[in-house]
């Protein structure tokens, strides 16, 4: 089948997820995920994805986190890290905990309980993230919480990664120096970002101004360029370009997607008033719709065909599966909601819907999977259905715990969140 007729596929499920989403009130991620294993299921969409799909599949959730990104303020987002570190570590190490506990009950093998572990630790915040959108919580307390933690989070699972992977494949054994390189790596980004964001995009000022070309870089006049003819261009061009740098450092590109949205400021648009034409309003609502309407959505369908059903194994597994995602459900509820309350000081309302914000498991759990399951073979085909169908009813979790919790929320979020 052509791609672009699987594409057209994709589309039109987003399509019947959008109007289910209006009939049901649930989120449409809900449906896009439910499409997307029903579509591979019944043939229509293939097992594995050709590479023009998955490549737009990732474009997608780079758009969409350089969209949330955009919305973002930048000083309340690292106001909010140092509130953050209880939820990224208490959040991580207790599922981790539970996952490992649970595998060495099912399996007995310490390498497969490991990864396990640690596959069961990685946060989906890009899928928590659209969920608070669409209920229109993105800018909230809880949703800045959630992001800020799951950036430390992704820091951390990238080093137990390669820890971790090694050791249980028997290749090598623990290094700080390893480890210090991970931590160097991820320090040495973010002063990047920082540069890029202070010096360089407002205007190349000092010390930057004397480097060769990027000195001459000044973000407005980019923006500004034949009329504004080239504003989404540009901004496309920025979050698939610090994407692709956060790629090169050992990151998803979400991660710099949401960063280099985080840097832009509203000032930066304030060009060419003779048109009386507000740029930076535009500019949101058109990458609002390429992230949430047609581009964005495909990273949703794609992930949902990760689950494909083998009835006979499905069976077998489900016991295990129910249970661990039974636990995982209560212990990284209660790990980062009580964590958010007691490290951070946020508010009860905002501390649950980080409790459910942190729910979701996807990019960093599929790769730890697909590496112990394909590359190494330390998961057993049980061992890895098991892991997919938790990891697919935990996502499916984001959206409904969040729409459940709202009600509450809304009656509560009004208080004042208390500061540390």
């Amino acid at each position: 089948m052509h791609d672009l007729m699987l594409l057209s596929i994709i589309w039109v499920s987003v399509f019947f997820a959008a109007i289910l989403a209006q009939v049901t009130r649930l989120t449409p991620v809900l449906w896009f995920l439910f499409f997307g294993t029903f579509l591979v299921n019944v043939g229509l969409l293939p097992k594995e994805l050709p590479e023009f799909i998955k490549d737009l599949s990732e474009l997608g959730i780079i758009i969409i986190m350089f969209a949330l990104g955009f919305e973002e303020n930048m000083h309340k987002f690292i106001k909010s890290i140092k509130r953050s570190w209880g939820i990224a570590f208490f959040g991580a190490l207790i599922p981790f905990c539970i996952a490992y506990l649970l595998s060495w009950m099912y399996w007995h093998d310490p390498n497969i309980s490991l990864l396990c572990g640690l596959a069961m630790t990685a946060t989906a915040v890009s899928l928590t993230m659209v969920s608070l959108k669409s209920e229109g919580l993105n800018t909230t307390p809880a949703a800045t919480g959630i992001m800020t933690s799951a950036v430390l989070d992704d820091i951390a699972s990238l080093a137990l990664v390669a820890i971790l992977v090694p050791i249980a494949a028997g290749e090598s054994n623990f290094s700080v120096t390893g480890i210090g390189f991970i931590l160097g790596k991820a320090i040495l980004f973010f002063m990047i970002v920082v540069i890029i964001g202070k010096w360089l995009f407002p205007t190349s000022t000092g010390w930057v101004k004397k480097v060769p070309l990027i000195g001459q870089i000044n973000l407005r006049g980019l923006l500004s360029m034949a009329q504004g003819e080239y504003v989404i261009l540009s901004l496309l061009l920025i979050a698939v370009s610090v994407g692709l740098l956060a790629h090169e450092f050992g990151f998803h590109p979400a991660i710099g997607a949401y960063m280099a949205g985080l840097v832009i400021r509203s000032e930066y648009f304030d060009f060419h008033q003779e048109h009386k034409k507000d740029y930076y309003k535009n500019a949101r609502e058109i990458i609002d719709n390429v992230a949430f309407t047609w581009i964005g959505p495909v990273f949703f369908v794609t992930m949902g065909t990760h689950l494909v059903f083998d009835m006979d194994l499905l069976i077998n597994v489900i016991p295990e599966a129910v249970l661990l995602f039974a636990c995982l459900f209560t212990g990284q509820i209660l790990s980062a909601g009580l964590s958010a309350k007691y490290t951070g000081n946020f508010s009860w309302p905002d501390s649950w819907m980080i409790g459910f914000g942190m729910l979701g498991r996807a990019e960093l759990a599929f790769v730890v999977m697909n590496i112990a399951f394909i590359q190494y073979q330390i998961f057993t085909l049980e061992v890895f259905y098991t892991l997919m169908i938790t990891a697919f009813l935990l996502n499916i979790s984001v959206p409904i715990t969040i729409k459940f919790w709202k009600l509450k929320f809304h009656d509560t979020s009004t208080k004042s969140n208390v500061e540390p």
